[in-house]
């Protein structure tokens, strides 16, 4: 096993909306363990968007909560929100004036890489990764 996924934080939420910010203190936390607290703004920031996403969109039957996962890499960190629906996130433009739809944008702004995917059982995964050194463009 890894260094990395030896380190790696896996925590499982249901969908109140209060497990938000109870996540965000979880990885607060494992971002000041790791050395990595100048990420913490935008990686909280996006942590709050997938599970906020998540909790509203992905129907968890019982048994099935959301799971976060906060892993260590070479150059940052990764941010997964894993859910049991197979409905994939749904990236697109919002309306002016309108009072949602802004997630996905907001997750893809302060992220080096975002995507999604099918993962091991029933659902999927949004992950998200920022990198501690950015390199001017």
């Amino acid at each position: 096993m890894s260094e990395a996924a030896d380190r790696t934080v896996v925590l499982r939420w249901s969908r109140h909306p209060r497990c938000v910010s109870l996540a965000r203190a979880e990885l607060r936390t494992a971002l000041a363990g790791w050395g990595l607290c100048a990420l913490e703004e935008s990686a909280v920031l996006v942590l709050s968007e997938l599970l906020t996403h998540a909790g509203q969109h992905a129907r968890v039957s019982p048994g099935r909560e959301i799971e976060t996962r906060f892993r260590p890499m070479a150059d940052g960190v990764r941010i997964e929100v894993h859910d049991a629906s197979d409905v994939p996130p749904d990236v697109h433009a919002p309306e002016p004036g309108a009072c949602g739809g802004r997630g996905l944008v907001l997750v893809s702004a302060p992220a080096d890489r975002w995507g999604y995917g099918a993962r091991g059982g029933p659902g999927k995964v949004v992950w998200a990764e920022f990198a501690s050194v950015r390199l001017a463009p």
